[in-house]
């Protein structure tokens, strides 16, 4: 049994593929891309039970058969043949072949009995998304979700469309990020994506407007459909906060700065700040200038931005990192933050809309 493949398709399938392997496992076969050889060409799958991506890759096939090869060797072989075709053999012991030109390897595959199944994820309504839309959405609010695996239900980000907008949601205890964009003619639907997922998701998409994404579900996994890709994820249970009651209708102090300049004022706080030595940016604004201070036992900084403050002066303390995970996120030249006093929430959005909306909780600042 053999099939025969052009080797730059099969290295960008085992690429991806390869992502949702298990890199140790007590099952070896976990540890392995499953080839399923058939009259279309090859199917590779990768599954970890929690993420699965599937695809096939055109070649010419002799029979039908499934084995198993190392990932890591299969990935490393092919990339490295000098050839333009690949030509794999096997036999019914599971002894497998690749040849490319002049090279020639030979390596142990593994039957494919116990490789676990890919869910079954049946679902009559299906949801497109531009591919370069999703990717800016997961991308603006990713760095938001939880890193702390007390509460699983946050290390995910939401999917949320209501009334024709869809919403990505992320959130921890200090911060949440979110994006939204209309989506009309699409039916509702609310479930958490973990963030993993949408990790190797975001490598899959194209910056291109013309490209489709399409996602379905069946309550309890989600199959994402991408430029011949199928990424598989089991979805996480549980109640996610209801992001809209933690958003400010209005503000008392609205303030308009430039997003490099505030970014380079918080880099340069940075420099003496770290995980030993923590503190606050003290922001103070009034008379058209955001004001920033910043002390610790390594040295200390003061710094002023031009800024439109409209409303009440204020001084607030942020986090400097928190703030400056939020600024690379965005994509606008300039932003407006909204207050409602020293130890109330900050709204970061565009100047122009809402089509990102950042919340950071403010840091207690000592008299």
């Amino acid at each position: 049994m053999q099939f025969i493949c052009n080797k730059d398709n099969l290295c960008k399938a085992i690429s991806h593929v390869s992502k949702a392997v298990s890199a140790k496992s007590s099952i070896p076969v976990q540890e392995g891309i499953c080839v399923s050889m058939h009259q279309n060409g090859i199917t590779l799958t990768g599954y970890n039970l929690e993420i699965g991506i599937r695809t096939t890759v055109p070649a010419t096939c002799n029979d039908t058969f499934r084995f198993v090869l190392n990932a890591r060797l299969f990935s490393e072989m092919t990339r490295r043949m000098p050839g333009e075709e690949i030509i794999l053999k096997i036999d019914e012991c599971f002894n497998a072949s690749l040849h490319s030109d002049s090279t020639h390897y030979r390596l142990s595959a593994m039957s494919a009995e116990d490789f676990p199944e890919l869910p079954v994820v049946e679902s009559t309504a299906k949801t497109s998304v531009p591919q370069d839309v999703l990717k800016t959405m997961i991308q603006e609010s990713s760095f938001a979700a939880s890193v702390k695996e007390d509460q699983p239900i946050l290390t995910g980000e939401l999917f949320e469309a209501q009334d024709g907008v869809f919403f990505v949601v992320a959130m921890d205890r200090y911060r949440l990020a979110l994006r939204q964009e209309a989506l009309p003619d699409q039916e509702n639907f609310h479930f958490v994506v973990p963030k993993k997922a949408l990790n190797e998701l975001i490598g899959m998409l194209r910056d291109d407007p013309d490209a489709v994404c399409e996602f379905s579900t069946n309550g309890r996994h989600i199959v994402f459909a991408v430029n011949g890709f199928s990424l598989f994820a089991r979805l996480l249970e549980g109640q996610f906060h209801n992001f809209r009651t933690s958003i400010p209708v209005d503000s008392k102090t609205s303030v308009i700065l430039s997003k490099r300049e505030i970014m380079a004022s918080a880099e340069r706080c940075g420099l003496l700040i770290s995980e030993k030595h923590r503190s606050p940016m003290k922001c103070t604004f009034a008379d058209d200038f955001m004001e920033i201070s910043c002390e610790t036992p390594v040295g200390s900084i003061r710094d002023k931005i031009p800024a439109e403050i409209f409303g009440s002066n204020l001084t607030i303390g942020f986090s400097n990192k928190y703030l400056l995970e939020a600024l690379r996120a965005c994509h606008c030249d300039k932003i407006r933050l909204q207050m409602n006093g020293s130890n109330k929430v900050i709204k970061i959005t565009p100047v122009e809309d809402e089509s990102f909306i950042y919340l950071i909780m403010p840091i207690q600042l000592r008299d």
